[in-house]
């Protein structure tokens, strides 16, 4: 039976159905299979799957990220971003890093981030001589630090999925995110150098402060979602409540950016991408029901217990694992079904589950722009007019500036772990 059903989701796969409904349907075939188990199991399961409080902070995370963009508050980061590392060769691109690093401390949601920034930055970068490659390789490939500097709607998910704490993960995704970040600039500005990439003039001081004066209402959310968290005051579900409704606030009467007209089409946008991803996340608990059902969880903890006797070793197999499912699956479908899997054996080797949970939440950041379904790698193909494959080539650098400090985190934790015990020694 379990050979059937790898059959028909690889032949699902191959002739193009949404990844989704590829879940759902191997779950309904293979429940059905189940003797005494009705059908409307799947239901069931599905429904149980997206019954959870955690769960309702990806869309109100997703419609924050609309509102800022609705808002034009990318535009003000961008602009701050510009005045500060715009004087640098190639300072278009090292922006495009900069306010993906800004952005992602406001929203959480790495698509959302390609899109809002990307419509803005990858038309300049080609004005001002940046070839496509450069302009959509750098936009999809920063957005992936959307989902590790926090807040960040996969560590949301894990942490349900293991009952890590929320704010462990929030404060140890800091410093890899901004390694990737500054790993990316430092390769965008060896190809300024080779590819004569223009500069932009010294901003004088009194503009400087204006655009950071301009930018702090923003840039506060971070402090405020990362600060209430850590310190009780409320749940990472309250915490995107209040980001929402922050940014409505300071949009319609900081920035007056916002009007009452444009909120049925960001509701609208907020639905539609948030029930891509709840779907699937429901479709997924359906086929994790099944997974349950055939002990995938015993029998992987068996194979590693017996095959596999060293941490080292276990922590590769997860990471290239990781690396291939992201290449079709999204994040959150991909946690669900395959934490509870591995988690009892990252335990036995004695893996703080905050550990693992930044392991899998970067190495799937990577399937953000990996064909065939990086949505980011789509997204700023799209805007670039520019093919998936010359778009995928153009973001293998940056892949490996990600591939290199999921390295270091997942072999020195400490780098990671060096903020939380600063703030919590009592956390690890």
């Amino acid at each position: 039976m379990g050979f059937m059903l790898l059959a028909i989701f690889l032949i699902l796969m191959i002739i193009g159905v949404p990844i989704a409904f590829v879940i759902g349907i191997v779950a309904l075939i293979g429940i059905s299979g189940i003797p005494y188990t009705p059908e409307a199991t799947v239901a069931m399961k599905m429904v149980n799957g997206l019954d959870s409080f955690v769960l309702l902070a990806v869309p109100l995370f997703i419609l924050a990220a609309n509102l800022m963009n609705s808002g034009k508050i990318s535009e003000k980061l961008i602009e701050l971003a510009l005045a500060i590392v715009g004087p640098i060769r190639g300072g278009l691109a090292h922006a495009n890093v900069l306010v993906s690093m800004m952005f992602a401390g406001v929203s959480g949601a790495a698509q959302a981030d390609t899109a809002g920034v990307g419509k803005i930055l990858i038309p300049s970068m080609l004005r001002k001589g940046y070839d496509k490659e450069t302009a959509v390789g750098v936009t999809a490939a920063s957005s992936t630090v959307g989902v590790v500097i926090p807040p960040s709607i996969p560590m949301i998910i894990f942490a349900g999925l293991t009952n890590a704490s929320i704010g462990a993960l929030f404060l140890g995704g800091i410093i890899p995110g901004i390694l990737i970040g500054v790993g990316m600039m430092v390769l965008i500005y060896f190809i300024a150098l080779k590819r004569n990439y223009p500069k932009d003039a010294k901003v004088e001081l009194k503009v400087f402060f204006k655009l950071l004066l301009e930018a702090i209402p923003a840039l506060l959310t971070p402090v405020i979602i990362i600060g209430g968290i850590i310190t009780g005051f409320f749940t990472a579900t309250e915490a995107a409540a209040v980001a929402s409704l922050y940014t409505i606030v300071i949009c319609m009467f900081y920035y007056k950016t916002l009007k009452f007209k444009d909120f049925p089409k960001i509701l609208f946008d907020t639905l539609a991408l948030s029930s891509l991803s709840l779907f699937a996340l429901a479709a997924a608990s359906a086929l994790g029901e099944l997974m349950s059902y055939y002990q995938l969880g015993t029998i992987a903890q068996e194979f590693f217990a017996n095959n596999i006797g060293a941490e080292w070793l276990f922590i590769l197999i997860i990471i290239v694992f990781f690396l291939f499912v992201g290449t079709f699956m999204d994040a959150i479908p991909a946690m669900i079904l395959f934490v509870p899997v591995i988690l009892p054996t990252a335990l036995e080797f004695g893996m703080d589950p905050i550990h693992l949970g930044l392991i899998v939440v970067i190495t799937l950041a990577v399937g953000l722009i990996t064909p065939p379904y990086g949505l980011c790698l789509l997204l700023a193909a799209k805007i670039g007019d520019m093919s998936i494959e010359r778009s995928f080539i153009a973001v293998i650098p940056y892949i490996a500036i990600v591939l290199v400090v999921l390295l270091f985190i997942a072999f020195f934790p400490d780098i990671a772990f060096y903020i939380p015990k600063l703030i919590n020694p009592g956390l690890f």
